[in-house]
């Protein structure tokens, strides 16, 4: 059975039920893959429990498959669970891109990190958010890219220009897995997905992103 789609057709987004279904990045009209999932309820109970004792988060460097070191943390079958997610990931980052060693960032977010609508600089960016709303985004067709950064001349993404009429700003669901390709990825130069931190309303977000080291 599919996962539910966005609320319009999209032709820059693969989602699926199936962690197969991120392999779909690599076609070259595919800009979003999306693996959704059943959240953890291990995890989301101990995130809940100690939401205020999560510090800043961390940044570590990992063998595919390696779990984190997440001592720094409360202890609990929370942690643990999250650790051997994270490990998990970083197994089937590292697996797709044939990358040596992985770039883990917790992120444990108090307010929008990067709140206007942007494309990353880099090539394919896993992410998965644990607790809080998901990373958001827009269809390819409904973006001017001409007001993004500087363009937008300072206006918000909802006046600058940078918005189509009739656009919608989706969301990727908390503890689904995405990639997201960005204009360094080969021949997507002038593309990538645009997209957003969302508002934080009940803080922390915690969010996990992975990159490939070579």
């Amino acid at each position: 059975m599919n996962a539910p789609h966005p609320l319009h057709p999209t032709t820059c987004a693969a989602i699926t039920n199936e962690a197969l279904g991120l392999t779909r990045i690599f076609e070259p009209t595919i800009q979003l893959a999306q693996w959704r999932r059943a959240p953890d309820s291990r995890i989301c109970d101990w995130l809940e429990t100690h939401a205020d004792r999560l510090g800043p988060g961390l940044r570590q460097t990992l063998s595919p498959g390696q779990p984190p070191d997440l001592s720094q943390l409360p202890a609990g079958a929370g942690r643990d669970a999250l650790a051997e997610d994270l490990g998990l990931l970083a197994e089937m980052l590292g697996e797709l891109l044939d990358a040596p060693t992985i770039g883990l960032r917790l992120e444990v977010i108090r307010r929008a990190m990067c709140p206007r609508l942007h494309v990353d600089r880099v090539g394919i960016r896993m992410l998965c958010t644990y607790r809080g709303p998901g990373t958001e985004w827009v269809e390819d067709h409904s973006v001017d890219r001409r007001f993004l950064g500087a363009g937008s001349s300072g206006l918000p993404d909802e006046t600058s220009g940078l918005l189509r009429p009739g656009h919608r700003i989706e969301s990727i669901p908390p503890f689904a897995v995405a990639l997201l390709k960005g204009s360094l990825w080969q021949g997507n130069a002038g593309r990538g997905i645009v997209h957003r931190s969302p508002a934080v309303t009940h803080p922390p977000r915690v969010l996990v992103a992975m990159d490939a080291g070579w």
